[in-house]
């Protein structure tokens, strides 16, 4: 409060030109590109881009499975919306649910074979496009300074404070 018992206020720090140029783009990058991902694999798998990223997460996994929890913070949703997606796969054979062995309160999310074979058919189209929109449009030295930006901001969202 100022002496005169009025709160300051502070002018935003708006950004330059520059900034806000590298900003718009970014934005316009995060909107288009998972679209164009979604659009190849809709056509050539029936999965939708986070079908897909789920399906390739547990790919990774050890026994291929994950709590439904921390499935849901890798695919930024709602353990709820999470759930659904998770019965359609089901319904096509590509995952299952069983209680968790370690803690029968939480629910792990399963890659079948038939899954997991279904996954390895849609990757070679979804890999080609992925370096068709982004990988061989720019230079290593380009692909390492995203990478690097990519882990500040994520670092930032992760520990505002940081």
């Amino acid at each position: 409060m100022s002496a005169a018992g009025k709160s300051e206020v502070r002018e935003p720090r708006w950004l330059d030109g520059d900034q806000l140029a590298a900003w718009r783009g970014f934005m316009r990058l995060l909107q288009q590109l998972p679209a164009a991902l979604e659009s190849q694999l809709q056509q050539d798998a029936k999965l939708s881009f986070i079908e897909y990223h789920v399906l390739a997460h547990l790919s990774d996994q050890p026994g291929r499975r994950m709590r439904m929890s921390e499935l849901a913070v890798l695919a930024n949703t709602e353990l709820s919306r999470l759930s659904h997606m998770v019965g359609r796969l089901e319904k096509r054979g590509f995952l299952r649910r069983e209680p968790d062995p370690h803690n029968g309160r939480y629910t792990q999310a399963i890659l079948t074979e038939a899954g997991y074979a279904y996954l390895a058919g849609a990757a070679p189209g979804h890999v080609a496009r992925v370096r068709e929109v982004f990988v061989d449009v720019l230079t290593p030295d380009e692909l390492r300074t995203l990478h690097r930006i990519s882990d500040k901001v994520l670092a930032r969202i992760e520990d505002p404070q940081g």
